[in-house]
């Protein structure tokens, strides 16, 4: 940064260390422009992958697949996408692979296999905990594999099932598999889908008229007006055509324990989940957050876009005025400018500038979702520093992030979780600011309206927060013994 200029900017994309998104999955049986209404979809699930997207149909008689790198807008706009992609059932992928995933087009999804009961396409949102065990199983018998993706493991499993209709093989591959997960799958006159034993990844149903839609987050029913049905619930396998919704039982009835961080970050704030608004959930964290951790300070700032409903909150709770003082340019695309040495030595980076009027002279409390690696919180306390500031405090929504995730989140080592590895006082030091606050465990589930000490209150899928993970981490225990670190540079996950 330099002194002369009037709003400093970030050196830095502040979504760099970000916790990467999952994947967003759609599906649509019995209605004619099956495709068009996917992209739409998929386009109200952009915020859950960036990296690439994918649509699959069938006419009842021929599959129809285009896959593609870069955003759903991008690749199937303009022309009417059923044109191109004819059929009356669908399902679509939006897709942000962890950091070790090959970045090839083979790994975009839906995949699609030709199996000896018929073609079937198959997208997933989650990580399979056991899918590299599983891989070298099926390697060592001979399986050629066409992906470093978790999802084709399932691909072969229902291949490998020895008897039944399509929906008994399919319930008896997913038996086999570990972890949390979300699949939306179709024969050529079949819309499937599947939520893990434990509902750790979301999955909903939702109606078109006589059309049946399953989808992430009901953002997606939204973008095309249908109506919420219900949640598909954990364990359970539903597969719809013309004769309606039978719904199957792969798993014994567990208690749903779905992912915490839907409300914490993935979930887009207009969504509806487990009945829960987040934008509300969001929004109370920010209360809670004021209670638990106050600061004299003159302005709430929240990091865009994510830290926005909670930095209302704080301010509501607490009435200091809350401002937008940095600035997101929204229209900025991924590769507008090759960053030649000269650019960098100016200091210029086009996402997000400090708003010096709301800062300067003030103290300043900035209010994010969660804190990582710390790296790039540290970035954003010298930005608003640089924009005259007199004080920077900073409060993190979530609790301290001392744990990996192994369903799907693209999280850090836990070797490189700023929280796993330092104290309270150390981490204010290394972030540059005058106080540092994180809501509890105990008051985030206050914002979701349960009761943290009360033996009703529903268990969350929290463990990156409480180092409880609900299911058997196999391949992970398994890599740890040979001496990997990070299972992604051998298997990509979904």
């Amino acid at each position: 940064m330099t002194d002369n200029i009037q709003n400093p900017v970030c050196e830095f994309d502040p979504d760099e260390d970000k916790i990467k998104e999952e994947c967003g999955v759609f599906g649509i049986f019995g209605i004619e422009n099956a495709a068009s209404m996917t992209a739409l979809g998929l386009h109200a699930l952009q915020h859950r992958g960036q990296e690439a997207c994918g649509i699959a149909t069938s006419d009842g008689d021929t599959f129809h697949t285009e896959r593609h790198f870069g955003l759903v807008g991008d690749n199937f706009t303009g022309d009417d996408p059923s044109e191109r992609l004819p059929g009356f059932v669908s399902i679509g992928h939006n897709r942000y692979s962890t950091a070790g995933g090959q970045k090839t087009l083979r790994n975009v999804q839906p995949l699609y296999a030709e199996l000896h009961t018929g073609g079937f396409a198959l997208a997933h949102n989650g990580h399979i905990t056991n899918a590299y065990t599983i891989r070298d199983q099926l390697n060592e018998a001979g399986a050629l594999f066409q992906s470093t993706s978790d999802t084709e493991v399932v691909l072969h499993l229902i291949a490998r099932a020895k008897s039944g209709e399509f929906i008994d093989r399919f319930i008896s591959a997913i038996r086999q598999v570990e972890g949390g997960y979300a699949f939306v799958g179709m024969t050529k006159d079949t819309l499937v889908g599947a939520r893990d034993r434990l509902g750790i990844r979301p999955l909903l149903i939702g109606r078109l008229g006589d059309s049946y839609v399953l989808a992430s987050e009901t953002v997606a029913l939204d973008m095309i007006s249908a109506e919420f049905v219900r949640e598909v619930e954990p364990g359970e396998v539903v597969a719809i055509n013309v004769d309606g919704i039978r719904s199957f039982r792969a798993f014994p009835k567990a208690e749903s324990r779905p992912c915490i961080f839907e409300f914490v970050y993935f979930a887009r704030p207009d969504s509806i989940v487990s009945g829960k608004s987040v934008y509300e959930v969001r929004k109370r964290m920010g209360q809670r957050l004021a209670q638990e951790t106050p600061a004299e300070v003159d302005v709430i700032i929240p990091v865009p876009d994510s830290g926005v409903p909670a930095a209302l909150g704080f301010s509501q709770e607490t009435g200091i005025p809350f401002e937008l003082g940095i600035i997101r340019n929204h229209y900025v695309g991924r590769t507008f400018i090759q960053p030649t040495q000269q650019i960098r030595d100016m200091g210029v980076r086009l996402k997000h500038s400090a708003n010096r009027a709301m800062i300067e002279g003030k103290r300043v409390l900035l209010v994010d979702d969660s804190i990582v690696r710390g790296t790039t919180s540290t970035k954003i306390v010298r930005m608003i520093k640089a924009a005259g500031a007199k004080e920077v405090h900073f409060r993190s929504a979530s609790p301290p992030i001392k744990h990996p995730d192994h369903y799907g989140i693209d999280m850090p080592t836990k070797e490189k979780l700023i929280a796993a590895n330092y104290s309270l006082k150390a981490m204010t030091e290394m972030l540059e600011v005058d106080s540092l606050g994180f809501l509890s465990v105990e008051g985030l589930y206050w914002a979701m309206g349960e009761d943290y000490r009360s033996e009703d209150c529903p268990q969350y899928t929290d463990h990156c927060f409480t180092g409880e993970y609900p299911t058997p981490l196999i391949d992970r225990d398994r890599k740890l013994l040979d001496g990997s670190k990070q299972l992604s540079f051998l298997v990509e996950v979904a």
